[in-house]
């Protein structure tokens, strides 16, 4: 029977700390649709501040965070925005932004470490003498920390080049900020700084913060007004909201000084993993609170069957093909959870034993025999 659970799969599995239950409970509220309520605004006026924008706007989720902020900067239909090839928005969003807002998506190749090559970016501009047969660029995107490759981040430099390239051809460009803050604290730069080149940001606070719902987009007042009109028709305008910024407004005071711990014991568990044979982790590309480890040919178990004698150990984890998995941390895995997952790893026979002499050499079993 299990007795412990350690849930690995997100860092969205979060459950609400007594603080937030309490500031949920006594939260002032209002309606937020008709601008109203004073809790979702002191969150709102908050990330703006700390992200060194104009003003923020609370949305139910990152996704439509995503979509608004596209949609406003490409307010006419055919438009078209450059993005990673394997970024949040243009694979895991429903492809929203062309069914619900006609935008093209004109996917550039994203590089190990979430990054896209500059030239490549420039090169997918459309140049505007072909505007008759051409969609019209008017934006690029970029996610930082890049989930698929692992929590890698992009670093300041880096962003302030790609803002200084759209600005250059007259584009916006917006950041998935899904996972910033792990980011910022990753890289030692002040959040409002990695942004500045930013037109626009979304700011998941349901991830690394750990709040039970939400995010909130920033940028300047005309694109909050506009980014609000945008959340009334996709049916995100809630009422008395403000019972939800209240456990996001505790999550935001009290765990971003928890990343750094959480980065620190992802990179414990990847060279954890790393040790045991069958298992490949490439631990230097563990900069935040994601792992991905790959099942090495010789194992023979499958991603599959993994997950499921990791369940019956209470480790829950994410299968991410047939021989890929990925971990997250969060706040709430401690020291001890990360040395229990180990242990269940080791238990579980990754490498048969007919296959042990395929990893060791054969002098090695003669002189354990002779030891014996």
């Amino acid at each position: 029977m299990v007795t412990r659970t350690v849930d690995l799969r997100s860092d969205t599995v979060t459950k609400p700390t007594e603080a937030m239950r309490a500031a949920m409970a006594t939260a002032e509220v209002d309606d937020d649709v008709l601008g109203a309520d004073p809790t979702a605004f002191q969150l709102e006026s908050e990330v703006g501040r700390i992200m060194g924008k104009e003003a923020g706007l609370f949305v139910p989720s990152g996704t439509m965070g995503n979509l608004i902020s596209v949609l406003v900067h490409c307010d006419i239909r055919g438009s078209e925005v450059i993005l990673g090839d394997d970024s949040h928005i243009h694979i895991y969003e429903n492809g929203g932004i062309s069914t619900i807002g006609g935008v093209h998506p004109r996917p550039v190749k994203n590089n190990e470490d979430g990054t896209m090559d500059i030239n490549l970016i420039e090169a997918a501009i459309r140049d505007p003498r072909g505007e008759l047969v051409y969609p019209t660029t008017r934006l690029i995107c970029l996610e930082n920390s890049h989930a698929n490759t692992g929590g890698r981040c992009l670093s300041m430099e880096y962003i302030d080049r790609v803002g200084e390239l759209a600005k250059k051809h007259g584009l916006k460009l917006h950041i998935d900020g899904a996972r910033i803050f792990n980011a910022s604290v990753a890289l030692g730069i002040p959040v409002h700084r990695l942004v500045q080149a930013a037109d626009s940001v979304s700011v998941c606070l349901s991830k690394g913060l750990g709040a039970p719902v939400g995010s909130v987009i920033v940028g300047s007042k005309s694109f909050i007004t506009k980014a609000r009109r945008l959340r009334k028709t996709l049916g995100g305008g809630m009422r008395q909201v403000g019972f939800i910024c209240a456990a996001a407004f505790v999550a935001l005071q009290e765990n971003l000084g928890k990343l750094e711990g959480d980065h620190k014991k992802a990179k414990v568990l990847a060279e954890g993993l790393n040790q045991i044979k069958g298992l490949r982790v490439n631990v230097a590309a563990v900069e935040t609170n994601i792992i991905y480890f790959d099942i090495v040919e010789e194992s023979k178990i499958t991603a599959e069957k993994l997950y499921k004698n990791l369940v019956e150990h209470g480790v829950l984890v994410m299968p991410e093909g047939p021989s890929r998995m990925r971990i997250v941390l969060h706040h709430q895995i401690s020291s001890s959870d990360v040395q229990y997952t180990l242990s269940c790893f080791q238990v579980i026979n990754i490498v048969p034993v007919s296959r042990l002499f395929m990893i060791f050499p054969l002098n090695l079993y003669v002189h354990l025999f002779f030891l014996l």
